[in-house]
């Protein structure tokens, strides 16, 4: 049923956004971050949080095990779109879905087809040597042994992932709020709307329908107009379809 009224906002929705988070990756094997305290301290005597491990200060201080960490739990090379990253591209297609707005790192958006992605919070798949700046893909970092360093200066690579510490960019900041300040249907899917700046970005959107798509409840749930507690890839999938 859930679906089925999806399909109908969708069908009189000609500017829609959707604002994502990681359970929109979950189906693709890729867990959620924030339930994976613990694990890479137990395996490696660390008392460090996850966000303290993948802050810009302790990429600087202890590259061996940044990478340790980041290589173990936050690279994901045989991750393949699901249902919901392949819908979202099929919307676009279709000329209604005219932004994705992802706090994702894992590039499955563009993997499925999504032309119009603006990544909050970078992407694995890009690297850089912090020195010279030359572009590296993800399995030269993945491949290195321990800390990957440039073929060209020899200084350190660094993922194009914005760490605790950083700023988010500026320019993907302007074209995210653009986006969801013009649409007529924002759909938010797979996030607690918890970490912020992002979650702040949902307040920018002055459109007709609020859809919010989550397995557990989330601070939006009081002010839209549908709430979906069920697997997101499901749901977008057979809304979808059904246009």
């Amino acid at each position: 049923m859930s679906a089925e009224i999806l399909t109908g906002i969708l069908k009189n929705s000609s500017n829609i956004v959707f604002f994502g988070g990681a359970g929109v990756s979950t189906a693709s094997g890729i867990p959620d971050f924030r339930s994976a305290d613990g694990l890479w301290n137990q395996k490696y005597g660390r008392n460090l949080s996850p966000e303290e491990m993948v802050s810009r200060s302790f990429f600087e201080r202890d590259p061996e095990d940044f990478f340790a960490f980041y290589k173990d739990k936050l690279v994901y090379p045989e991750a393949r779109p699901n249902g919901c990253h392949i819908a979202l591209a099929k919307l676009e297609r279709m000329g209604k879905l005219k932004a994705v707005v992802t706090q994702n790192i894992d590039g499955l958006h563009q993997m499925a087809g999504s032309r119009t992605v603006y990544e909050l919070h970078g992407s694995v798949l890009r690297n850089y040597c912090t020195r010279c700046h030359a572009a590296y893909d993800v399995k030269y970092v993945l491949d290195a042994p321990g800390v990957p360093h440039c073929r060209l200066c020899g200084s350190i690579i660094k993922p194009d992932v914005v760490l605790y510490e950083e700023m988010l960019d500026e320019t993907v900041i302007e074209n995210a709020v653009h986006a969801i300040a013009k649409a007529d249907t924002l759909i938010v899917g797979g996030t607690s709307l918890i970490v912020y700046p992002a979650a702040g970005f949902i307040h920018y959107f002055r459109g007709d329908n609020l859809v919010v798509i989550n397995k557990t409840a989330t601070p939006a749930d009081s002010h839209a107009d549908l709430v979906i507690h069920e697997d997101i890839a499901s749901v977008m999938e057979q809304a979808v379809a059904a246009l």
